[in-house]
């Protein structure tokens, strides 16, 4: 597979009420980044739809690298300055 662009270095804090579904980019393309915009289409990526189990603050990765996706795992850290 392709390696995804970086759109960000740092996640994306979104707040979320209970049952409210987001699709979040995977493929770093999309102009409403951290969520798809059908950018993707031909790439091989596929957005990822993450559904909130409560109401809360989600910090979704900017740096489409987190081994945690749709949701940052810091992994931004490791590839800062790489793009």
């Amino acid at each position: 597979m392709a390696t995804p662009k970086t759109p960000a270095t740092v996640p994306f804090p979104m707040e979320l009420k209970k049952g409210e579904t987001r699709y979040w980019c995977a493929c770093g393309r999309s102009a409403s980044q951290p969520f798809c915009d059908g950018s993707h289409k031909g790439t091989g990526f596929t957005p990822l739809a993450y559904t909130a189990d409560r109401d809360r603050i989600v910090f979704f990765c900017g740096c489409k690298h987190s081994g945690s996706a749709p949701v940052c795992d810091g992994s931004h850290v490791k590839i800062m300055g790489r793009n």
